[in-house]
């Protein structure tokens, strides 16, 4: 199995543990390293591949189940804060299924796809943006009991997920932007358990409103995150191209 070093200052392949994986790498004896090594620590890259795989699977998994059921409960609650969650799910679930397709490619492909990541998310952005202009000319108050079991289950299973992708936050840029994916479903399940508690106590619509424009902003931001890591991981990949080239 091909095998990576890792180094001090931890740009190691994109082995899960690095902000900023090493670019470049030089083969001895059949073994890829990274050319900052100097710990003497080893790295299985395939097994690292195979548990990345395993680790993406279960996630795509539960955001499936869970977009299912936010999205359900959306809609015999009337709230706008979980359909912005249902969405959100629904995104990271297509996320996770394309990191899985690019565990092992290039570089430059795990950018192309952070990058696709960014406008996913983007596109969740906008649909909640669509969802509250909608609630604005149709007030309703939401059913507070369906939205905090749908927000607390929601924020469990979200949980589970971030603590899976916990090894990998700052790994390429590929698992980077799965994690920061989960990262944003954990404050998503928060804000909705939120709503669904000020709903029950004001009796009124505004605060399912309010989280689910509180989201919308958070989406927004993210999005810009993934994006510019996206973007500035092609242009990197683009120089060393041109300096291999040369």
């Amino acid at each position: 199995n091909p095998r990576a070093w890792c180094s001090p200052c931890r740009r190691n392949c994109g082995c899960g543990w690095s902000a900023e994986p090493a670019r470049r790498h030089r083969i001895a004896n059949g073994i890829a390293m990274s050319e900052c090594c100097g710990c003497g620590k080893v790295v299985d890259v395939a097994a690292l591949q195979a548990k990345q795989r395993r680790v993406l699977t279960w996630v795509l998994a539960i955001n499936l189940a869970t977009f299912a059921m936010m999205a359900f409960a959306a809609w015999r609650s009337h709230s706008s804060s979980l359909l912005a969650g249902s969405l959100d799910n629904l995104g990271d679930a297509l996320t996770y299924a394309i990191s899985l397709a690019v565990v092992g490619a290039s570089m430059r492909a795990k950018a192309k796809v952070a990058f696709f990541k960014g406008l996913l998310i983007l596109g969740a952005a906008v649909a909640v943006g669509v969802q509250i202009a909608w609630r604005l000319a149709n007030p309703a108050v939401p059913l507070f009991e369906g939205m905090g079991i749908a927000a607390a289950l929601n924020l469990a299973a979200n949980g589970a997920c971030l603590w899976l992708l916990m090894p990998y936050r700052s790994g390429d840029v590929n698992m980077a932007s799965a994690w920061e994916c989960s990262r944003n479903d954990i404050a998503e399940g928060c804000a909705v358990l939120l709503a669904a508690a000020l709903v029950g106590l004001f009796g009124a619509g505004w605060p399912d409103l309010l989280v689910a424009a509180a989201l919308l902003v958070m989406f927004l931001r993210s999005s810009a995150r993934v994006l510019r890591a996206a973007w500035r991981e092609l242009q990197a990949q683009r120089v060393a191209q041109t300096g291999s080239a040369r």
